[in-house]
């Protein structure tokens, strides 16, 4: 009999336990065809079958009481200032707040210890953190229906799968940046009659402590790209969630915080940083000396004045005019029923949604004939009359309007143009006191571009008269390099005209997408496939997530010395 016989027991770690998950990942970036890692069809077969009703009753006890599942500790006090648009009442719910000292005190300890952890860890823990918020996909669905006024499927998707895909986009990109370079080599260089050798190494250095500052419409799936990039990269983070949409990033700090604390790691590596709309901590946040980079999405004032910060690396996504221009096409109706659906979609409130829409004086040349400018516009009033006011669909797809401004915006567009549709209320069978608006269409010329030369957040479309479609290109391709754009939509069935239209606004560093009828839309951008904002026009100084969106997060320090072997 073997005494003091010893049992081994082997652990799997995270990053085996997700290893193929992430290289799949790291193909999926290449190869840029579809893939999903998250389903995105709240399915019972799924995700079970009391997933939506558990996913209800868990957000309902964060009404009235505090979030009290974070693990960062020494809070001065609870805050909180969320609203529903749709109850048109607010939250209750409260979070812990901290000074700025404190959370990049914190950040700034928690980064000594990241920054030591392998990538091959990092990319595992915050793997795993994904597959925890994956359990409360649900819970995260009417966190954001309750904060943004997104529609059900809409928040189920965008908070849910459409997050967890783009932050582990965000996981495997900075991954393989970081395992590019061999950790250390021999280096032999022939002199002739001797060799030069030395050992080499070499080291990701992380920049420091990152901010990330949420957005008041898509507070995850704008937010978790930029928090994963910093994460994977060895950066702590420090999530300044917009005050109107704190809940749903919440969820996600938490399940990061206790993926860290299950590690043995700080769980102040991802700090929440909650604040009230009368008592906003960002710009002290922003030029504390202790940040070193920032991640933001919002309006471009405040974008600019980031990026014009000194000692910091900025990562935006600011306000831009997005353009469809119409030339011709094979099915008119359907043509502007897909782009009626996309102006409706969540009220327009989508930093991808279009807003100007140049058609020729002559008209839109279609199989049928040329259909004139005001024929066009009276097609488009009908589609989207018959959309919002079909009520299978109208109040889902609209959703509800996340900040009353938007709304008003909505109601004095007048003065832009003539209108042509008016913007009204329609009832939401589920939530009788819903802030809604339907979208106003407008009229007006090419000549009249101050009228359209700013985005004109949420459900307003301008219908401009043009000379010709070259006019249309041209003033499309200046408006997204004066102005910025983040998306296009072209409809032609003309080769040349198509490349013209690719040529032009290549130029201006704004994708565009062709005669779309069917069931994707130009507000949409898919994971692993789509980069979201180019960085080069003023609407964002950063793409996610392309190579340079995790590279800036690091620098490559080497040590050389003659080699010992």
């Amino acid at each position: 009999m073997i005494q003091n016989q010893k049992v081994i027991i082997q652990v799997m770690s995270l990053f085996e336990k997700h290893e193929e998950l992430i290289n799949r990942a790291i193909s999926a970036n290449k190869e840029r065809t579809f893939y999903a890692a998250f389903p995105e069809h709240p399915s019972p077969k799924i995700y079970g079958e009391t997933a939506d009703k558990d996913g209800q009753v868990a957000f309902k006890k964060h009404l009235n009481s505090k979030f009290d599942e974070l693990l960062q500790t020494g809070e001065q006090g609870w805050i909180g200032s969320e609203e529903s648009p749709y109850l048109g009442s607010a939250l209750g719910t409260t979070y812990p707040s901290f000074s700025v000292n404190q959370l990049t005190e914190n950040g700034d300890k928690a980064f000594h210890a990241w920054r030591k952890v392998s990538p091959a860890e990092r990319a595992g823990i915050l793997t795993e953190s994904l597959m925890r918020v994956k359990e409360r996909f649900f819970e995260l669905a009417y966190s954001t229906m309750h904060t943004t006024g997104q529609g059900y499927m809409m928040a189920f998707q965008a908070s849910g799968p459409h997050a967890c895909d783009r932050a582990l986009e965000a996981i495997s990109m900075g991954y393989e940046e970081l395992t590019r370079v061999p950790e250390k080599v021999v280096w032999d260089k022939p002199m002739g009659k001797f060799n030069v050798v030395l050992d080499k190494e070499w080291v990701a250095v992380p920049k420091g402590v990152s901010l990330a500052i949420g957005c008041s419409t898509f507070p995850t799936w704008n937010t978790v790209p930029g928090v994963y990039a910093s994460l994977i990269t060895g950066n702590p983070v420090i999530v300044k969630p917009h005050p109107g949409a704190i809940l749903p990033i919440a969820l996600v700090v938490a399940e990061l915080q206790n993926v860290l604390k299950e590690q043995n790691i700080d769980v102040n590596v991802c700090q929440l940083a909650a604040d009230t709309h009368d008592n906003q901590i960002t710009k002290e946040l922003a030029e504390h000396t202790n940040v070193k980079m920032i991640d933001f999405t919002g309006n471009s004032v405040f974008g600019s004045y980031l990026e014009k910060l000194d000692g910091k690396t900025v990562f935006t996504e600011k306000t831009g005019v997005n353009s469809i221009i119409l030339d011709s096409c094979d099915n008119l109706d359907k043509a502007l029923g897909n782009i009626a659906f996309s102006v409706a979609l969540y009220s327009g409130q989508m930093c991808t949604a279009p807003q100007n829409f140049f058609i020729p004086e002559s008209g839109v040349k279609t199989p049928d004939g040329v259909v004139s400018f005001d024929d066009v516009v009276a097609k488009f009033n009908e589609q989207i009359t018959g959309l919002v006011n079909n009520p299978k669909a109208g109040p889902f797809v609209l959703g509800a309007i996340q900040n009353p401004l938007t709304k008003e915006r909505t109601q004095e567009a007048s003065k832009l143009g003539e209108t042509v549709l008016e913007p009204g209320v329609i009832e939401n069978p589920m939530f009788g006191d819903a802030r809604i608006c339907t979208p106003t269409v407008l009229t007006t010329d090419s000549k009249n571009i101050d009228s359209f030369s700013e985005e004109l957040f949420g459900p307003i479309a301008m219908m401009i008269k043009t000379k010709d479609t070259d006019e249309s290109i041209q003033l499309a391709s200046k408006l997204a390099s004066e102005y910025g754009a983040i998306s296009c939509g072209a409809y032609t069935t003309d080769a040349n005209t198509k490349e013209k239209i690719k040529d032009a606004m290549s130029l201006s560093y704004t994708p565009v997408s062709f005669n779309l009828t069917g069931a994707i839309y130009v507000n949409q951008n898919a994971a692993f496939s789509d980069f979201h904002v180019t960085g080069g026009n003023p609407a964002g100084n950063a793409s996610f997530t392309n190579s340079e969106y995790v590279s800036k997060r690091f620098v490559w320090v080497g040590f050389r010395e003659p080699s010992k072997g």
